[in-house]
């Protein structure tokens, strides 16, 4: 009787642990967690990390405007793989971008890069209509289209989407539901299920987070 009183005071007891904890955070003005760096790291003579980086890209957006890594810089975004033509796992997964679309669309520092697998139906006008049927009407949501060989190459070796192997050619094809969150280094910060609501609230969670991040760090660089 006694162990099981002890054992019913700690559940107690660590709420109370985590709101002293988070009030902490709060005050220092600290992320409550730093989430995790994904991909391969590599290490230099000096024993620093390095994490893996979004390579440079170039592809053109749905209002005819090339977008590069130059873009991003800076910039927290959400990545994923989709096409215009789905009838299976995109309408769901743009759905759900939608939410995050609206979440985050009035900070300057945000953005989604939305790759079309299937760039020689996805033009830049069906590109632009698709964009206006998701509601998105302004730079903070970005649908790219371009080589497919390019697309499919980042898609493999940047984004870290796809473990297939493939060299983007005709029978070649990339089909993932999941978005990828990559930070203003162009560092890998989580993956999710787009298809998958909670999935997206967790998303949502995580980028607050790391706008938390990138102001403590942009705050300690001054």
């Amino acid at each position: 009787m006694k162990f099981k009183f002890n054992y019913y005071w700690l559940l107690g007891l660590l709420p109370l642990i985590f709101l002293f904890w988070y009030f902490i955070k709060i005050e220092d003005k600290k992320p409550l967690r730093y989430l995790p760096y994904y991909g391969p790291k590599t290490w230099s003579e000096s024993k620093d990390t390095a994490f893996h980086t979004i390579p440079d890209f170039a592809f053109t957006n749905q209002y005819g405007a090339m977008i590069t890594n130059r873009n991003v810089a800076g910039k927290i975004y959400v990545c994923e793989y989709f096409f215009t033509t789905c009838k299976s796992i995109c309408p769901i997964m743009n759905t759900n971008m939608e939410k995050v679309y609206k979440a985050f669309k009035k900070q300057d520092d945000f953005l989604i890069l939305s790759h079309t697998v299937d760039p020689e139906t996805d033009s830049v006008s069906v590109l632009l209509n698709y964009a206006h049927m998701h509601g998105a009407t302004d730079q903070h949501w970005q649908f790219l289209t371009g080589s497919k060989k390019e697309l499919y190459g980042l898609a493999r070796k940047g984004y870290l989407l796809s473990a297939d192997e493939g060299d983007g050619g005709a029978d070649d094809f990339v089909h993932t539901q999941n978005f990828a969150l990559v930070d203003w280094n162009g560092h890998i910060r989580g993956y999710y299920d787009g298809t998958d609501s909670l999935e997206v609230n967790r998303l949502m969670i995580d980028i607050n987070l790391l706008e938390q991040e990138h102001g403590l760090e942009t705050q300690n660089n001054h």
